[in-house]
């Protein structure tokens, strides 16, 4: 299980009991205030970059070469959503862990993502061959 799904309610529980002890229920509000913002501001980016990726093609990204560059380990499937603008092509089963989604641009090449608990974990860049026209020629 992640840890990061325990840590984060018991941080805002106990910023919430800190409040409540040195200001009383008027620093409740106040933190409950600021906690509502935070949880509204992250919806409504994700609703965006959502939009954003209902505008385009699934699995397909402006350039894939592009896209290789910009990976990095262990950011989130809704950050690379957020870069390709679009939603990836997903190869593995539902549910099943890792997923992979692939990106794939105008010149058929393609990026294949792997992510474990919604983090990438690695990723490859495939390019067509290019074929030679003089071989090819009789």
């Amino acid at each position: 299980m992640n840890l990061r799904n325990i840590l984060i309610p018991l941080g805002l529980i106990a910023l919430l009991v800190a409040a409540h002890q040195s200001y009383g229920w008027l620093g409740v509000f106040a933190v409950g205030g600021g906690i509502v913002m935070w949880l509204l501001l992250h919806f409504t980016r994700l609703m965006s970059i959502m939009k954003k990726a209902s505008d385009r093609p699934m699995g397909y990204v402006g350039s894939a070469v592009m896209l290789n560059v910009k990976l990095k380990p262990k950011v989130s499937l809704m950050h690379v959503v957020a870069m390709t603008r679009s939603l990836g092509e997903r190869l593995s089963p539902e549910g099943q862990q890792p997923e992979i989604y692939r990106w794939t641009d105008g010149t058929q090449s393609h990026v294949t993502c792997e992510f474990a608990h919604g983090r990438l974990v690695k990723w490859t860049l495939e390019r067509p061959q290019p074929v030679d026209e003089e071989a090819s020629a009789p």
